[in-house]
């Protein structure tokens, strides 16, 4: 080979190498995580993300909110997704039944209360869950008992005070909580079964009747899941939630520590 030949050879892995170098910390900086959590953390979760990037650098944290079982119905189906939160303990039992989950990571990370709400203005002047089943009542929404958690809760609450079989024929079911706090806001049903947290979110357009505790507290679980691209950055997501700064958030959001 001419000397020639040589010197093009050396510079263009010199400026191959160079290349390498530049790419692999832009590659490195795009480190995108995908969380997928209740619709009830929708507001409380924006800051959260936003609060691990600004700590996490060169990470990118996309949230996917729906309600609890539709997300799980999309892990099932294979959706790209690195954490999962969910707003009750049997949706996040059924992903680790099902060996979705890394379940060493799995941990609960906030508390949260059920309520009954009504419009602010041009409610019916509720005042306790059997008013309910008065006629001035028409339509009462909550989540879908098969895929909202808040839908399962108010179920079994309504049971319990053996009001399910009265009020079939007002029920409207939504497919997540904040449909349900979007239903009274708007005055289009005369209540609704939603978290604290959501009723604060509209406090000027709702009004909260009653505390509505059912017989199983309500708590969020958050784990990676198992075939996250991330696992690392995944795992130091679910880690941060338990910090100082993240616990701050939350409690700014409404809800408590487990």
């Amino acid at each position: 080979m001419s000397r020639f030949a040589v010197t093009r050879a050396v510079a263009f892995a010199v400026t191959l190498a160079v290349a390498l170098a530049l790419l692999l910390p832009s590659a490195a900086s795009a480190q995108q995580l995908t969380v997928s959590a209740a619709a009830s953390l929708t507001n409380a979760f924006r800051e959260l993300g936003a609060a691990f990037e600004a700590a996490e650098r060169g990470a990118s944290v996309r949230m996917n909110f729906a309600g609890s079982g539709v997300l799980l119905q999309q892990l099932m189906q294979g959706a790209p997704v690195d954490v999962f939160a969910s707003a009750d303990q049997e949706t996040m039992d059924r992903a680790a039944r099902r060996s979705l989950l890394d379940e060493a990571s799995r941990v609960d990370f906030a508390t949260n209360e059920m309520v009954l709400v009504e419009p602010a203005s041009g409610g019916v002047g509720l005042g306790s869950l059997q008013d309910l089943a008065g006629p001035q009542v028409r339509r009462v929404a909550i989540g879908k008992p098969a895929t909202v958690p808040a839908g399962r809760y108010a179920k079994e609450l309504l049971g319990r005070e053996k009001l399910w079989t009265v009020l079939q024929p007002k029920l409207i079911q939504a497919d997540s909580v904040r449909q349900v706090l979007d239903y009274v806001g708007r005055g289009e049903v005369e209540a609704g079964f939603v978290y604290r947290t959501d009723a604060a979110i509209m406090a000027d357009r709702v009004r909260i009747v009653v505390a509505a505790a059912g017989d199983e507290p309500v708590t969020y679980p958050v784990a990676v899941v198992k075939e996250s691209l991330q696992p690392a950055l995944a795992g130091r997501f679910v880690a941060f939630l338990a910090t100082p700064a993240a616990r701050q958030i939350l409690r700014r959001h409404g809800f408590g520590t487990p």
